[in-house]
């Protein structure tokens, strides 16, 4: 973390660059962006299918990722082997939580799918008990996954019978939710080693999800009769901003913070999406929603916890470089850069 020397002498940075925002301000614009991301799914979906709303999402996010890249004179990934693993990175961590995010906003509100996006690192946890061997459970993370998951269950009404709940749509989100961490685990077993830096790496990863939705959308649907401006800007939004500005802004955070205070930025989401499917949209929420999201936070930050040693487990390695809804590509590394996130 930078600090600033006072002086009687405004500091100037050597060569005239400018120094970047302070990471808390980075860090609020990242859960502002991200936290939006659910409304901006939301408009637009009343523009375009599902798929398209993905697809204009990766292709903007791909843009911006090309233009850094450019400017940072990276080359894309080599390797028949990486790119392989990145295809498949690529679809669990982007083509399919966002598509089923996308279609899941057709019958639920957009608050709901930000909440389900919060499960992310419970599903991580039960994944890495099997996944990965290095991992143990400790009594204060297990007891944060039977406290997320009773939040799930009160979010969703169970003592109701679920009643008024979109079954198909809460599914598609938990599903999207949990493709995250199937994806984490995966890089991290095929990836954590890779010589290619983080920007390259989930440039070749967005780009390969990118030409997957171009080939699957076309079988799924029709061109719209007409571009409809608001939900076009949405997705505009969505891929610029939200999973191509955003990762960049997280390589930052995670170089200068490091990833466990970046990755708080999880927490935040929901809480943002929440308030802006209500203020914007008209949402309505009962009193089970924002207690039950409470409470699912609250496990899912205990599930993060570390152990007395203080090594890091599995999970809290994948997952402290990644939060849920970006979709990028975690890596270790010795030195202090971010995982890539989109």
């Amino acid at each position: 973390m930078s600090t600033t020397t006072i002086s009687s002498k405004p500091s100037v940075p050597a060569g005239g660059v400018r120094r970047p925002l302070h990471w808390r301000v980075r860090f609020t614009f990242l859960s502002l962006i991200w936290g939006f991301s659910f409304l901006f799914m939301k408009v637009g979906t009343h523009g375009f299918a599902p798929f398209q709303v993905t697809l204009g999402r990766l292709v903007f996010g791909t843009a911006v990722l090309v233009v850094a890249m450019a400017v940072k004179r990276e080359r894309l990934p080599r390797g028949a082997r990486t790119w392989a693993h990145l295809a498949v990175a690529g679809f669990f961590l982007n083509a399919l939580p966002f598509s089923l995010f996308a279609y899941s906003e057709l019958t639920i509100p957009s608050t709901l799918a930000g909440i389900c996006n919060a499960t992310s690192p419970l599903w991580g946890m039960v994944l890495s008990l099997v996944a990965l061997s290095e991992d143990r459970p400790t009594r204060v993370r297990v007891a944060g996954l039977g406290l997320g998951f009773l939040g799930v269950l009160t979010v969703l009404g169970a003592w109701q019978g679920f009643h008024g709940l979109d079954a198909r749509g809460t599914t598609m989100a938990l599903l999207a939710s949990l493709s995250y961490p199937v994806g984490w685990i995966y890089v991290r077993r095929t990836l954590a080693g890779s010589t290619e830096s983080h920007l390259s790496l989930t440039g070749g990863q967005l780009l390969l999800a990118t030409v997957q939705l171009a080939v699957v959308t076309p079988l799924f649907t029709d061109l719209p009769s007409h571009l409809s401006v608001v939900p076009l800007l949405a997705i505009a939004a969505l891929g610029a901003l939200g999973t191509g500005v955003a990762m960049l802004v997280q390589y930052g955070l995670v170089a200068e913070v490091g990833p466990t205070t970046a990755q708080m930025v999880t927490y935040f989401v929901p809480i943002i999406a929440t308030a802006a499917g209500v203020a914007v949209l008209g949402e309505h929420l009962t009193w089970s929603t924002p207690v039950g999201a409470v409470i699912v936070l609250a496990g899912a930050a205990l599930t993060q916890a570390r152990p007395r040693s203080g090594h890091r487990s599995g999970t809290q390695q994948a997952e402290g470089a990644a939060a849920p809804d970006s979709g990028t590509t975690p890596r270790e590394s010795s030195r202090p850069e971010p995982a890539a996130k989109a």
